[in-house]
């Protein structure tokens, strides 16, 4: 049997994020990931850790509601944060599945460049601060800011892949949850 998964959003980065990961985590198992743009219920560019996880937890939540046969359904949200005069960049997953298990895992964090920073605390967001600063165009739906800083060897669907890994390790370990 296919099991359904839908990724909230339609950001291709993040549906291949999920797709890649849940056929790594459950190599014997089939899905079909298919991405729906519903509401985070926070701003354009989260600025703290608390916002970004509830972005991600509103994006499940509401991708849920919207597609209620789904098997799973994967809320990611990308998100900066100041720290000590400098700003650092991660992500927050979480995943809920149909028996309500919910899962949430949280990316490494990496710091911005001083360029990037200061156009976000200008009320840019990071994809365009990063288009502006390193002359990308739509860098947020390719390797995003973790590509062009570590010229792919982290690209975005890794940075993300990494993060769902995480809030998977529940439904991984069903019987320690």
């Amino acid at each position: 049997m296919i099991k359904k998964v839908i990724v909230a959003s339609k950001n291709p980065v993040k549906i291949k994020a999920a797709l890649v990961t849940f056929l790594k985590m459950f190599p014997s198992e089939q899905f079909e990931v298919e991405g729906l743009s519903v509401a985070s219920g926070v701003s354009d560019q989260p600025t703290s850790d608390q916002e970004v996880f509830q972005g991600a937890f509103n994006r499940a939540d509401n991708a849920k509601l919207a597609a209620p046969d789904a098997d799973f359904w994967v809320g990611m949200e990308g998100g900066v944060e100041e720290k000590d005069n400098e700003m650092q960049s991660f992500t927050w997953v979480v995943v809920v599945g149909k028996n309500n298990r919910v899962g949430k895992g949280r990316s490494g964090a990496f710091f911005l460049p001083q360029k990037v920073a200061a156009l976000i605390r200008q009320g840019k967001e990071l994809g365009e601060a990063d288009d502006i600063v390193f002359g990308q165009s739509n860098s947020k739906q390719q390797n995003g800011a973790v590509g062009i800083l570590t010229n792919n060897a982290i690209d975005r669907t890794s940075f993300y892949a990494g993060a769902v890994v995480l809030a998977l390790i529940p439904f991984k370990n069903e019987s320690l949850y």
